[in-house]
């Protein structure tokens, strides 16, 4: 739904100064505890030396069982016209006729996914071609493929019409290898939700006792918690400098600062206790110059100033500086951000904010400061409820792998496969994990948001143990002027619209 200013308000704002006393009203206290499930060794302890194909192993070691106990529950002693299915440990082990199951990665084999030798030979292009919205081969090229350790098998059959299914993600499989050497699937299973955590169980230890022993927990160990609160979303601001940034802007400013309405929507904005700013803040940068480029130019000191415009982050920085003291605000960066491209986005440098650092965390502080600039993706407790979110990419780059444009299911899926992030590294470019997948969804979130989004889409998906997720599409605010506000009391959302009157023609 969409938020109006009422007419009292209206008018409060066209009237004369008086004398008339208001009370005043104090921001909603935010109860904030993030994750560091994405933060990158720094110095001599990163190293990009190691293969990215031992993501894929870790990634399968880590899902494999959860999808094969789901599999062995359903599929346990199943007969098909008189054949009992069995449990394959190897896709290699699979033999021609026999009705087995078989758990694995998918990998999809597409002729028009980017290719690392036309990135190397670009150089050579007289005009590069254009960027592909999809991956999809218009005269049905594309292959589904189930790998492990042992090899890799091409799968076929209807139920990989109706699945939505990319590369990386882990699925078992059930049915049987035709002559021609491909696995007919007649049924597949996905991990499906993990285990969702309580409200308030990382913050209340009595929370965690219960979970451990069934006990409950006494009434007075729980601290008392205020009610009623917000949570603001907004993705793709969009900063770019000029002055086409500043009306809607100072909207936002003015709406959370609460100088932008009368006394009752004043109370209303004072229940906002966070600001999260999910990726994108500032406008697309110049692409990189390639090497042709670079040979030809002429080497400077310092940098080039007709290159480099500080005007988007120098107004960021001021955005952010006028919130600060009055709203808490978690800063994602995006892919048009001043961050590290591959994933997961480290945070945006404090020197990027000489103004709004100083409401930031000391350096080497545990606990989070009023300005967090955080990781891409990101995950923590807000009030109480585990969140998920990120600024967009896996999102958009799972939508080239799939036909139509359905943001929500797509959301779903990376929650039922348990991946955040399932195409990374084969298109989606990322750090080379070697201990740990940091993409893998241990715990399910309440709250999955998604920015830069072409418009906003929530809905509330559920799980077999109960669980129950709030997922929200967050739409690009330079284009569309609007914000998510997300209740947490009962997970549910609005919109705020901000929009600039041009007047008649």
């Amino acid at each position: 739904m969409a938020m109006d200013i009422d007419k009292d308000d209206a008018d409060n704002l066209l009237r004369s100064p008086s004398d008339q006393e208001y009370p005043v009203l104090e921001r909603q206290p935010s109860h904030y505890n993030p994750l560091q499930t994405f933060t990158l060794a720094k110095g001599e302890q990163k190293q990009y030396q190691q293969q990215y194909g031992d993501m894929y192993f870790l990634r399968l070691a880590k899902l494999k069982p959860a999808v094969e106990a789901l599999a062995d529950e359903e599929w346990k002693n199943l007969e098909i016209a008189g054949e009992t299915v069995r449990r394959v440990d190897r896709v290699l082990d699979v033999r021609q006729g026999e009705l087995c199951w078989v758990a694995g990665t998918v990998y999809m084999d597409m002729p028009l996914k980017p290719n690392i030798l036309d990135d190397i030979s670009k150089d050579h292009w007289i005009s590069a071609p254009p960027p592909r919205e999809k991956y999809l081969s218009p005269t049905g090229q594309d292959q589904t493929m189930l790998e492990d350790e042992s090899g890799r098998l091409r799968l076929i059959g209807a139920p990989l019409q109706t699945s939505m299914l990319v590369t990386g993600c882990i699925i078992a499989v059930m049915g049987t290898e035709n002559a021609n050497g491909d696995f007919e699937v007649i049924d597949l299973k996905v991990p499906d939700l993990p285990r969702q955590p309580q409200r308030w169980e990382r913050d209340d230890a009595s929370i965690a006792i219960t979970n451990s022993n069934g006990s409950k927990p006494r009434p007075d160990s729980t601290p008392k918690r205020s009610e009623g609160g917000k949570i603001a979303i907004v993705s793709g601001l969009g900063i770019s400098g000029d002055q086409g940034d500043t009306l809607t802007l100072d909207l936002l400013m003015e709406y959370l600062l609460g100088e932008a309405c009368g006394p009752s929507e004043q109370s209303s904005v004072s229940k906002i206790s966070r600001l999260i700013i999910a990726g994108n803040s500032i406008s697309g940068g110049t692409p990189l110059a390639s090497r042709e480029d670079e040979r030809r130019a002429s080497k400077k000191y310092g940098y080039d100033s007709s290159a480099y415009n500080p005007a988007p982050t120098t107004r960021l920085d001021d955005f952010l500086a006028t919130l600060l003291p009055s709203i808490p605000i978690t800063l994602i960066p995006g892919e048009s951000d001043p961050a590290n491209v591959s994933m997961p986005q480290q945070p945006i440098h404090p020197a990027m904010f000489p103004r709004s650092r100083n409401y930031a965390a000391m350096p080497g502080s545990t606990e989070p400061g009023w300005f967090d600039s955080v990781t891409n993706p990101w995950e923590g407790d807000v009030d109480g409820w585990r969140m998920l979110g990120n600024g967009g990419q896996p999102i958009d780059d799972v939508f080239k792998y799939v036909e139509g444009d359905e943001r929500l299911e797509m959301m779903e899926c990376l929650l039922r496969w348990r991946c955040g992030a399932p195409t990374a590294p084969d298109t989606l470019w990322c750090y080379p994990f070697q201990d740990k997948d940091p993409f893998v969804i241990e715990e399910c979130p309440h709250v999955f948001f998604v920015g830069n989004q072409p418009r906003y889409d929530t809905t509330v998906i559920e799980g077999p143990a109960g669980q129950s997720v709030r997922l929200i599409c967050v739409p690009r605010f330079r284009e569309l002027g609007e914000m998510v506000l997300l209740d947490t009391d009962t997970l549910e959302t609005e919109i705020v619209r901000f929009d600039v009157y041009e007047g008649e023609s």
